[in-house]
């Protein structure tokens, strides 16, 4: 099942780095940048997280809040907020319902090996709860500056 832009995002329920249980119900009334990523300390989700990070008061300007998530277990992720100074919560999706729910569990391969994991997916969420746009298969360099873009042109 493919989650479309135009519906209702699928609520979740999944621990947070800060022992915290979180969902993307509670957000109602905020936009939500909800991104997947697939692993905390890689160079890849490092610099996406950075950026996010950079970039983070300009969301929070736009009435938006910003959630990452990855297969990582909690106390990872919080690793991963202390070395970098990550503002914003990571959530622990070590079942991957959210990743299945949003449809970005996914076959991939990497040299020559093939297994399930997270494709890098972004999706913008309006204050009802709904998918205004999402950006699948996302290329790093340049993604958060993108994705503020979209959210202001939302909001003219």
């Amino acid at each position: 099942m493919t989650v479309k832009i135009g519906e209702k995002a699928p609520d979740f329920h999944l621990p947070a780095n800060n022992g915290e249980m979180v969902s993307l119900s509670q957000f109602k009334g905020k936009y939500v940048v909800l991104y997947f990523y697939p692993k905390d300390m890689t160079p890849g989700c490092t610099t996406e997280a950075c950026d996010f990070r950079d970039h983070n008061e300009h969301f929070e300007e736009l009435d938006a809040v910003i959630i990452g998530i990855s297969p990582d277990p909690a106390a990872r992720h919080e690793k991963f907020i202390e070395k970098h100074g990550l503002p914003f919560l990571l959530l622990a999706d070590e079942s991957h319902q959210a990743a299945e729910a949003f449809d970005v569990w996914q076959l991939k391969k990497n040299f020559g090996k093939e297994y399930m994991g997270i494709e890098r997916s972004t999706f913008l969420i309006d204050k009802e709860g709904m998918i205004v746009k999402e950006w699948r298969k996302v290329k790093v360099k340049g993604h958060v500056e993108d994705a503020l873009e979209t959210l202001r042109e939302l909001q003219k």
